[in-house]
C-alpha cells in the first residue's frame, strides 16, 4: 500500500545555494526524514496563496494528514495582543495560510501534528493566546543557546497519548521563546516544563490532533511520527470507507445549530485530561 501522504508547512526565507541568492520556500530535512521513517510520504505546502481559505481546502485535499512546523513567530494581533519589544517581525503571508490550514484540517477531522511554532498556530487558530517572551517570566532554559538546540524534561498528563507513546516524563529538544498561554476552545493540556509552562497539548475526540513546543524531528522522533503517520493511513482508510468523497467530519466550528464542538466535545472518547498542578497557564474561554 502507498505510504499516507502528509503536507508539511513550511518557512519562507532568503536563501543562498550555488549561484543563487533569492526567496526560498524551505524545511529543515529533518521533518520529512521523520514523516518517511515512520512510513509517510512529505509534500511540502509553502505559503503564499491569493486566497487561502480556497488554497487550503484543495491543498488538503490531497493529503491524509497535516503537520504545522516551526518558525517565526505569529503576529500578536492574531490574538488580539500588542507586540512585544522581543517579538520577532510579522510574516502575514506565513501566518494567514497556516491558520487557514489549520481550521480546514479541524473542520475535517484530518489528523493533525503541531511543532513548535506549529502548537501556537493551533491554539491561536481555536481563539487561544500566547506568552511573547518566555525568558522574561521562567529565564533561558527553553532557548539555552543561539541556534542549538537544548533539552529539557517535561512531565505528561495521565489519560493523555502522548504518556502512552512517550511514558511519564521524557528529556525534549527544545528552541523557543514564546508559549501558549491561555489554551484555545478544546485543548487540553498533556505536558509541562518544569517551570509550568504548557508544553504539548491535545484534543480528546475522535480526531487526532496532538501539538508539541517541543522538536520531536530532532530527536526521540519516533513514537510520535509513529503514531501520527499510523493516524494519516487510518483517517485514509475511513475516507475510502466513505466513499472518499465524505471524509470524517469534525463539528468544532459548529453544528447545524451553531454550537461550537457539538455533540463532538460531548463525545470525546479519551480520558478527560485537567490542568496540573503549577501550571502557568489557564484554558481560554469557548
Amino acid at each position: 500500500m502507498q505510504p499516507p501522504r502528509i503536507g508539511l508547512t513550511t518557512y519562507r526565507e532568503h536563501a543562498t545555494w550555488g549561484v543563487w541568492s533569492e526567496p526560498a520556500d524551505l524545511l529543515p530535512a529533518t521533518y520529512a526524514d521523520a514523516v518517511q521513517a515512520a512510513g509517510g510520504g512529505a509534500l511540502l505546502l509553502p505559503p503564499g496563496a491569493h486566497d487561502p481559505d480556497a488554497a487550503a481546502q484543495s491543498a488538503l485535499d490531497g493529503v491524509h494528514g497535516l503537520l504545522l512546523s516551526g518558525g517565526a513567530d505569529l503576529d500578536p494581533a492574531r490574538y488580539g495582543a500588542s507586540r512585544d519589544a522581543n517579538t520577532g517581525a510579522a510574516r502575514p503571508d506565513r501566518d494567514t495560510w497556516e491558520l487557514a490550514l489549520a481550521r480546514v484540517a479541524l473542520d475535517r477531522g484530518l489528523p493533525l501534528l503541531g511543532v513548535c511554532r506549529g502548537m501556537q498556530v493551533l491554539n491561536v487558530a481555536l481563539g487561544g493566546t500566547l506568552v511573547q517572551h518566555l525568558p522574561d517570566q521562567v529565564g533561558d532554559v527553553h532557548s539555552p543557546t543561539v541556534g542549538v538546540h537544548g533539552r529539557h524534561r517535561v512531565r505528561f498528563a495521565d489519560g493523555s497519548l502522548l504518556v502512552t507513546l512517550l511514558g511519564t516524563s521524557a528529556d525534549v529538544a527544545t528552541y523557543h521563546h514564546q508559549a501558549v498561554e491561555a489554551l484555545g476552545a478544546g485543548l487540553v493540556p498533556t505536558a509541562w516544563a518544569d517551570d509550568g509552562v504548557i508544553e504539548a497539548a491535545e484534543m480528546p475526540g475522535d480526531a487526532w490532533v496532538v501539538a508539541v513546543q517541543w522538536h520531536p524531528e530532532v530527536h526521540d522522533r519516533d513514537p510520535l511520527f509513529r503514531a501520527f503517520v499510523d493516524a494519516c493511513a487510518a483517517w485514509r482508510a475511513a475516507a475510502a470507507g466513505n466513499d472518499a468523497a465524505s471524509p470524517p467530519e469534525s463539528a468544532l466550528f459548529g453544528d447545524a445549530n451553531g454550537d461550537i464542538g457539538g455533540e463532538a466535545t460531548a463525545r470525546r472518547s479519551r480520558a478527560s485530561v485537567t490542568e496540573q498542578p503549577g501550571s502557568r497557564t489557564t484554558e481560554a474561554a469557548s
